[in-house]
């Protein structure tokens, strides 16, 4: 049975979803083919439960964050949210996302999300200290994984709460307060991680709050573009708690693109969207959702480039930029497309067409994000680095902005505060200064990451507060 929905010729909706076909090739290749990470897992998954963190112990430490934010030369940060911060890439209980004057709530946590890939887990990093206060098994098949494999895309809702697009096969949620997580086993504790050293076996940590699984398939098939969706009662001002949440995986053989979008709270199937897709090894690579819910999602090297509407499901395949290599993508504050590749493009939703801008040093961008003043920060490869744009202006702010260490950038998210995270194959990530590049934190410890998400949430939240 279809859905009432409409489609274009090149797409058809369903109400389930069409099984993949299996193919044999890995997911490593970045843009210029020449990914560097080893496959170098360590073995934390066999921490017993016994290790594991009442609901307090996880809790992020922010009452006590003793510093400034963005343009200070300090390596930690307060919990006072900057000018140029979101407000929504975190949690929050007690207060709307718009109160009397129409100010940002009060903030009480925030993390960032990063899937270590060949390790099979996520890390929980809370983004005013530093400190990973958590680590999860990502699906019910344990690493270590090959390069290229296990998880990778994260995808935060305005709750602050994570899902996890695993390439080997399904979609897992994480509560990111541990007052969510329920007390399955009735010892009146939440039993959950609470660091690196303690990832509990599958089924045992407390916060993770549903799986779905996506059909089986090789891992260049399974799923990889994920967005939820910025659902908010407009009486409270309050994000809705189980938001919907879009992602989407590749039949290759069957040259067809699966889209699904689910139920917030358990992961139920509630729609289905197949759209014809490119042939190449890797399918549908990145996504975010638009302030009115429409799922923009781009496929790998050549595209298309398509938008899934909302409310009618209507697929747009507005097509790619000749002669170029899509990689990542981001929203900017009016919902339009950016994509780097070789170069940087735009998609101009109101007129209908495609501009590009090449920068001079990098040969080659991963992921990106743009801030609430427009400016993109996109992870640069050969050499690395740090690219900026100004999004507004259409004109480059700094063509490469070195990055001390830097083995293979992949990742950019921005935190609450305005900082810049980027992630590293090598094993860290930087937190930098948006202002004057000052890296005021690096984290290590992390395990072949490979994300290029929305892995803080400000990407979903400058679509609904873009100032």
């Amino acid at each position: 049975m279809t859905a009432s929905a409409s489609a274009t010729d090149s797409a058809s909706v369903t109400d389930s979803a069409s099984a993949t076909d299996s193919a044999s090739v890995t997911d490593s290749a970045s843009a210029t083919d020449s990914a560097s990470a080893t496959d170098s897992a360590s073995a934390t998954d066999s921490a017993s439960a016994t290790d594991s963190a009442s609901a307090t112990d996880s809790a992020s430490a922010t009452d006590s964050a003793s510093s400034s934010g963005p343009g200070t030369d300090s390596s930690s940060s307060s919990n006072a949210v900057s000018d140029s911060a979101s407000s929504s890439s975190s949690g929050d209980d007690t207060n709307g996302l718009c109160d009397d004057n129409g100010e940002p709530p009060p903030i009480e946590f925030s993390y960032i999300w990063i899937a270590n890939s060949t390790q099979g887990t996520v890390s929980k990093i809370d983004t005013f200290t530093g400190v990973e206060v958590g680590r999860y098994q990502a699906s019910p098949v344990a690493g270590p994984f090959a390069f290229g494999d296990g998880p990778s895309r994260t995808s935060v809702n305005l709750q602050g709460d994570v899902a996890v697009a695993n390439r080997n096969g399904g979609i897992t949620k994480f509560a990111a307060d541990p007052e969510d997580c329920p007390d399955n086993n009735g010892n009146n504790i939440v039993d959950t991680s609470n660091g690196a050293g303690n990832v509990l076996p599958w089924g045992q940590d407390e916060c993770m709050l549903w799986h779905h699984t996506t059909p089986p398939g090789a891992f260049n098939e399974g799923p990889r573009p994920i967005a939820w969706e910025a659902a908010i009662d407009p009486q409270t001002c309050l994000p809705d708690p189980n938001p919907r949440l879009w992602f989407g995986y590749y039949d290759q053989p069957g040259n067809n693109a699966t889209f699904e979008r689910v139920d917030g709270s358990d992961g139920t199937t509630l729609d289905t969207v197949d759209v014809a897709w490119s042939g190449l090894n890797w399918g549908p690579y990145g996504g975010a959702v638009n302030a009115a819910g429409d799922f923009w999602v781009i496929g790998w090297q050549t595209g298309p480039t398509i938008r899934i509407d909302g409310a009618t499901l209507q697929v747009d395949n507005v097509g790619a930029v000749p002669n170029d290599w899509f990689y990542g993508m981001a929203l900017d504050q009016d919902g339009d497309p950016w994509v780097a590749g070789l170069e940087l493009h735009h998609y101009d939703t109101a007129l209908g067409s495609w501009e590009s801008f090449p920068f001079v040093t990098p040969f080659a961008f991963r992921g990106l994000q743009i801030d609430t003043e427009g400016r993109a920060f996109i992870a640069a490869n050969s050499p690395c680095g740090l690219s900026v744009f100004d999004t507004i202006n259409e004109v480059v702010i700094d063509d490469l902005v070195p990055l001390a260490g830097c083995s293979e950038p992949v990742g950019v998210s921005i935190d609450v505060e305005g900082y810049v995270w980027v992630v590293d194959t090598g094993g860290w990530a930087y937190k930098v200064d948006p202002d004057n590049y000052v890296v005021v934190e690096q984290v290590f410890g992390l395990v072949n990451p490979y994300t290029y998400s929305d892995m803080t949430g400000a990407g979903l939240a400058l679509q609904i507060r873009p100032q």
